[in-house]
């Protein structure tokens, strides 16, 4: 027998192999050096191989673990801060961004770690301020990260309605001298598991000669650029002032979409625009629960998918969306787009399941590495406690109901096991590379402050929620 580090077993495996979810009955992965050797029945992996460790999921469901594509987890000590409110960026969220320090970036990192990798999410797709840190900690913790360095060059203020944004040059040269510095330094580090892209913050937000010089630099390096685009109508309002076009047709006409592109959102673009996009060969993150909550809109992913583009699923942020849960991104994108097109066949549990895994690593350039359960591919997974209420009962014929039940119902806590790499990171409620206890009581103590830091621009905007506080709503 050949002897390897893991066998992992199960009743029910989806796989996400072929076009569909790749379901396999009794059937066992032998895993070894972080990949998997072999997908096959039980009996007979269990004969062929010797393992130092085997993982029986006799009562569970085995997945290829969620790709979060998306996500500004430094902000999370800021969750519940700015819901509700029409003009998020500046009435919501700046109040309180504008005092999140170092310290507090990376201690709302870390809670959002804790947050999605316990139920199910083991590719962190970053979008933050804390680049720097967020690898070294996929690095010491063992999770998978796609770190974008992130830059804007507007000053960082509250700038009114109708008020053309003010650029900085010199913020801009920064920004891109950081992606260069963050890639030489991170990019494939891990045994592989952090990549890095590069996020000029949108096309309103940085200069065009900025976005020439982070474009000139990701094709240099064969990454992506990682950028906002279309996310709503403050940006369209932004780009007619500055250059007369709509944010789509003037990023088409200056050359800068094609497979080098990971757009973001695309809130504010018609399905025309969302076609001719996907049809460059640009991929799309679509965070349909920040949207939701933010902008009361659905972007247009339909369009983009069925124009041939790859859409992965992201969280967003905490204030935005209230939750990096990959299990509530899956429901709330069937839902909404049932809602929008008036159709109950539109985006399927099987459809948004393959969003959130492997149509999102083909969407951020990992397809060959993760995102399905496949000879070769590592060993990122998840299993799944078919016992739990929110997943009884199971049926198998003539309907297999474990993924609708897994999109429409599961909660979280019926993720008992989290592994990458074939490395247990989460077991039973108990993190092995993280300390818990420690990471909730250091997000306690440092949000404390931050309410009280934004609590007078929040009074002088007089925003919706600062309303609502004086009316006794919240």
């Amino acid at each position: 027998m050949e002897r390897i580090e893991c066998i992992v077993t199960a009743p029910h495996v989806f796989t996400m192999a072929g076009e569909g979810v790749g379901y396999r009955p009794d059937t066992a992965l032998a895993v070894d050096g972080g990949r998997i050797l072999e997908v096959a029945a039980r009996e007979e992996i269990c004969t062929r191989y010797a393992a130092r460790r085997v993982l029986d999921g006799r009562h569970h469901a085995l997945f290829p673990g969620f790709l979060d594509v998306h996500m500004h987890m430094s902000a999370c000590l800021l969750r519940g801060m700015a819901q509700d409110v029409g003009n998020w960026m500046m009435h919501g969220f700046f109040p309180f961004a504008l005092h999140l320090d170092g310290e507090a970036l990376r201690a709302g990192t870390r809670l959002a770690v804790l947050e999605s990798l316990r139920v199910g999410t083991t590719t962190f797709g970053e979008y933050g301020m804390e680049a720097d840190f967020m690898a070294s900690l996929a690095e010491e913790a063992g999770f998978r990260a796609q770190v974008t360095v992130h830059f804007r060059e507007t000053e960082d203020r509250v700038y009114a309605p109708e008020e053309l944004y003010v650029f900085d040059e010199e913020k801009g040269r920064e920004g891109v001298e950081r992606c260069r510095g963050v890639f030489e330094r991170w990019h494939r580090r891990g045994n592989g598991r952090i990549t890095v892209l590069f996020g000029p913050q949108a096309p309103d937000a940085v200069s065009l000669e900025s976005l020439r010089r982070v474009r000139e630099l990701a094709l240099e390096c064969g990454t992506k650029v990682h950028l906002h685009l279309a996310q709503g109508d403050r940006e369209t309002k932004q780009m007619l002032w500055r250059y007369g076009k709509r944010p789509i047709p003037w990023l088409l006409e200056m050359g800068f979409a094609d497979e080098h592109l990971l757009a973001v959102h695309l809130t504010d673009a018609t399905e025309e625009e969302a076609r001719l996009v996907a049809e460059t060969g640009a991929s799309l993150a679509l965070c349909s629960g920040s949207i939701g909550i933010i902008d009361g809109m659905v972007p247009p992913a339909k369009a983009f998918q069925d124009a041939g583009g790859w859409v992965g699923l992201g969280s967003d942020q905490a204030p935005g969306n209230n939750c990096h849960n990959m299990l509530n991104e899956m429901k709330l994108t069937a839902l909404f787009n049932k809602i929008r097109y008036a159709d109950p066949e539109v985006m399927p549990a099987w459809k948004v399941l393959r969003m959130a895994t492997v149509e999102g690593a083909r969407a951020v350039g990992l397809g060959a590495e993760v995102g399905s359960l496949e000879k070769g591919k590592r060993a990122d997974f998840f299993l799944l406690d078919l016992r739990k209420p929110t997943m009884l009962p199971v049926h198998e014929d003539p309907l297999r109901n474990i993924v609708p039940n897994l999109v429409y119902s599961a909660r979280g806590d019926e993720i008992s096991l989290v592994a990458v790499d074939g490395n247990v990171l989460y077991e039973e409620g108990r993190f092995h590379t993280l300390d818990e206890k420690r990471i909730v009581a250091e997000a306690i103590r440092l949000a404390r402050p931050l309410g009280a830091r934004g609590a007078a621009l929040f009074r002088e905007l007089r925003g919706p929620n600062a309303r609502s506080m004086e009316e006794g709503k919240l």
